[in-house]
């Protein structure tokens, strides 16, 4: 991933980071994942009001959706009302190539969230979606690169100078995601493991419990837990790790030296290094995926336009015109968009071709 005038930071700086000349980038993660579907952990989740009813009616009103990789059979998608008290029956079911993996969203309210089989007791309003992931996928970090296969365990290569890539004794894994220097895996119980650089702490997972997705950053690493809660550890010199106060979280997104968060009500969060609008994401809405990296953040709407917000000297940014996307992707200096047709857009840095994808088909 790197190139002409690039420089992997082994060491983060002190402080708030200072952009060099635009030829000096400092290369993160730009995660493409997935190989037989996309992994987009954020669904179209818009709440009604918090209350059931709010009109003296008895009412509630259950919005159901679910990620790429399966569906909600039963009820079935989209806002259906029901009266208040009904418990009401949850079974969603993944297409071939992927597994279940958890229930987001209004998750107090439902029974047992890990199981694709369940129930939810309608007391109010909720929102919650059905999420799905590949059963294998990839992941680019700095230097590395690492695969998941449908058995559990895990390959990698490339860099391996702080063990980044001791991904061989791994099993039961369901996600990977590939830092700067460090490998994070999520094993299918919700506990995490990581290898590779230390220093800063960004493989402190040992004692995460009840995760459903991880992703790594530059020298952090960020878990979403089943309730909506983040957890964070790593480096934290621009407070990329201040996540605690976060809720009703369905997806999470590391840079560099920045954290998102993608809210069920399709809003987004972020913390972290702000100096160049990479955290300029408060006015967001119907958001459905997040993606960050070195500067920027991306965000994928439900309508498939893409919004974009950070360092955009070489045009990474630039995405206002797109439509019909179903998934993005940030590098380390260009993105990358996935439309429903299976052809590629990307804008940014084309100094190696990176963006050379206008005669790609996907399907």
């Amino acid at each position: 991933m790197t190139g002409k005038g690039t420089r992997l930071l082994r060491d983060p700086p002190k402080g708030s980071l200072t952009l060099p000349s635009p030829v000096i980038q400092y290369n993160s993660k730009g995660m493409f994942m997935k190989v037989v579907g996309i992994l987009l952990i954020a669904a179209v989740l818009i709440a009604g009001m918090a209350g059931c009813g709010g009109d003296g009616t008895e009412s509630c009103t259950l919005n159901i959706s679910s990620t790429p990789g399966g569906s909600v059979t039963t009820p079935g998608h989209g806002a259906l009302t029901y009266d208040k008290g009904a418990v009401v029956n949850l079974v969603a079911e993944a297409d071939d190539g992927f597994r279940f993996v958890g229930w987001t969203g209004s998750v107090s309210a439902i029974t047992d969230v890990n199981t694709s089989e369940t129930d939810i007791t309608m007391n109010s309003n909720y929102a919650i979606a059905a999420e799905f992931e590949a059963k294998f996928m990839v992941s680019a970090g700095g230097l590395h690169t690492v695969g998941l296969k449908a058995d559990g365990s895990v390959v990698a290569t490339g860099r391996n100078d702080d063990g980044e890539c001791n991904v061989g004794n791994w099993t039961g894994i369901v996600q990977v995601a590939a830092g700067l220097f460090h490998t994070v895996g999520l094993k299918a119980n919700g506990t995490v493991v990581a290898v590779g650089l230390k220093d800063y702490g960004q493989c402190n997972v040992g004692g995460w419990t009840n995760i459903t997705q991880v992703d790594a950053g530059g020298y952090h690493t960020v878990g979403l837990k089943a309730d909506g809660t983040v957890v964070a550890t790593g480096w934290n010199g621009d407070g990329e790790c201040n996540v605690s106060n976060w809720t009703g979280i369905v997806q999470v997104a590391a840079g560099l030296f920045h954290t998102v968060g993608l809210k069920a009500n399709g809003t987004a969060v972020a913390v972290g290094l702000a100096d160049y609008g990479q955290c300029d994401v408060g006015g967001w809405t119907n958001i459905i995926q997040v993606a960050a990296d070195w500067g920027y953040t991306v965000g994928l709407k439900s309508d498939g336009t893409v919004v974009a917000v950070g360092w955009n000297d070489d045009g990474r940014c630039n995405v206002g015109d797109w439509t019909d996307i179903v998934q993005v992707s940030s590098g380390n200096a260009q993105t990358v968009g996935l439309r429903d047709d299976g052809t590629v857009v990307a804008v940014g840095d084309n100094t190696y071709r990176e963006c050379n994808v206008g005669d790609w088909d996907l399907n």
